[in-house]
């Protein structure tokens, strides 16, 4: 079966009806909510495994890709959480933060020739590009979990902190594996690239929040105000070094 962008808006629109449906039937303590919600999680995932058999490689090239894989594991990791602390926030916001990421590539699509790059051409391209999407989903829910302390009190940051850390933790697995990617395919460990020194940026701003919630847990404020700064630094790291001068010479520009 051919799948390409031009039949992503039926899986999208689909994924997202059936994610607010699943939030709504939530909201309102109907049985079926968490099962509705995750039909709309499987949807996106048939959409991903068919256009993967249709390119004939993993769609991690480009930024509407990886975005594919953003709103995937941010769908994914809600409907977990959900399921373990019940909390109503969690839907609402994973909805809100997938669809306007699908929406991104509805409005946009990017579409790219199957062939890849010979640098892309290795076997630390999917665990690599897989480790950083998902830390990023990971990351995403922590921001979450602690902007809810401040209306739902400060049990939240508890959740917050557990998925800081693995989100943290997978944001370092990530950084080596693309190291030792770059390695093999550029000759460096570390090319001072404006990518990679971004995503050390980033990972320093987070463990700053683990290092502030560790030392000094009643200053919740501060702690969240770090949470936020870092998740804007991810950003920039994701696609906003795209739109700085240094972007010209860097060696990840393929992912425009």
């Amino acid at each position: 079966m051919i799948i390409s962008w031009d039949n992503f808006v039926w899986f999208a629109v689909i994924s997202i009806l059936l994610w607010i449906a699943g939030t709504f039937l939530s909201f309102k303590r109907e049985k079926g909510g968490n099962i509705i919600f995750g039909l709309g999680v499987v949807t996106y995932l048939a959409f991903i495994a068919l256009f993967w058999n249709t390119l004939g490689r993993a769609p991690m090239r480009t930024m509407g890709e990886t975005r594919l894989w953003y709103s995937f594991f941010i769908s994914l990791i809600t409907l977990i959480l959900h399921i373990r602390w019940h909390y109503k926030f969690l839907l609402p916001f994973g909805t809100l933060l997938a669809t306007v990421f699908t929406m991104i590539n509805l409005l946009k699509p990017e579409i790219h020739s199957s062939i890849l790059m010979p640098s892309l051409q290795s076997v630390w391209f999917i665990p690599h590009v897989t480790i950083y999407m998902l830390s990023y989903a990971v990351l995403a829910a922590g921001l979450i979990s602690g902007f809810a302390t401040l209306f739902k009190g400060p049990e939240l940051m508890n959740p917050a902190d557990q998925l800081t850390r693995i989100g943290t933790s997978l944001l370092l697995i990530g950084m080596l594996t693309g190291a030792i990617w770059a390695k093999q395919a550029w000759g460096t460990y570390w090319a001072w690239d404006a990518k990679e020194n971004w995503a050390a940026v980033t990972w320093l701003i987070y463990v700053t929040y683990l290092h502030i919630r560790s030392r000094y847990p009643l200053k919740r404020n501060l702690a969240i105000a770090t949470l936020f700064i870092a998740f804007l630094a991810l950003q920039i790291t994701w696609y906003g070094v795209n739109y700085f001068p240094a972007a010209k010479k860097s060696l990840h520009t393929y992912f425009e």
